[in-house]
């Protein structure tokens, strides 16, 4: 049966972190509490940030926002994670997969640009102080943090897009724990020339402008 994009793969393996059947149990429990502390954590701060109008500063909006990517992150493959180490077969459907990609594409790069906006609320208030409150504004701030989660679907839709295109023959084995580009590349058995294009140059970019305003701020 063919799927949206011509596939004739209409689920994939997930290969997980290790098929040793005597680590299965003990992954799970270890996982298990990193996503309980990252649930509660990321919870807990959103809570405390909203209802305590003493935080409603520039700096905790962002560390609001952190959190909440985060916590949308790390939901974004931890559930299916979790239920792999107990269940005999790692299968996820096509439309799962592409699902998958693209959110945990959007809120990796979301998080990336969210710390920018970080680095610079921190600049001005070093370097500008007396500036500070009418430099970093509300409406400064609500632009940065929507232009990070622009930026953040931007490359996660044209990731999937071109991800989309691609016919996946009869390899249906994900050498990973989550869809993730490489590993899915690795599977077509069409060309992969335009997604590598379009991994270099987003990547690119979504490395490079970050970590440049980071560091010069």
């Amino acid at each position: 049966m063919l799927t949206g994009n011509d596939s004739l793969v209409t689920e994939f393996v997930l290969a997980g972190l290790t098929d040793r059947r005597d680590l299965q149990l003990p992954l799970f429990h270890l996982f298990l509490m990193i996503y309980i502390v990252a649930i509660v954590g990321n919870m807990g701060l959103l809570t405390l940030i909203g209802l305590n109008s003493h935080l409603h500063t520039p700096m905790y909006y962002f560390l609001f926002n952190l959190s909440f990517i985060d916590l949308c992150y790390s939901s974004v493959f931890s559930p299916k994670l979790l239920m792999n180490f107990v269940s005999k077969r790692n299968v996820i459907s096509y439309v799962g997969c592409m699902t998958q990609l693209f959110f945990f594409l959007f809120f990796v790069i979301s998080e990336c640009y969210m710390l920018t906006s970080m680095a610079y609320d921190r600049y001005v208030a070093i370097c500008n102080p007396l500036l500070y409150k009418v430099t970093m504004s509300q409406q400064v701030c609500s632009a940065l943090s929507f232009a990070a989660y622009v930026m953040g679907f931007a490359g996660a839709t044209a990731h999937t897009g071109c991800m989309l295109r691609l016919t996946f023959c009869h390899a249906n084995v994900i050498n990973h724990y989550l869809c993730d580009i490489l590993p899915l590349l690795q599977l077509s058995c069409t060309s992969t020339y335009v997604n590598e294009v379009v991994v270099l140059i987003v990547v690119g970019i979504n490395i490079t402008v970050p970590s440049l305003t980071i560091l010069i701020s």
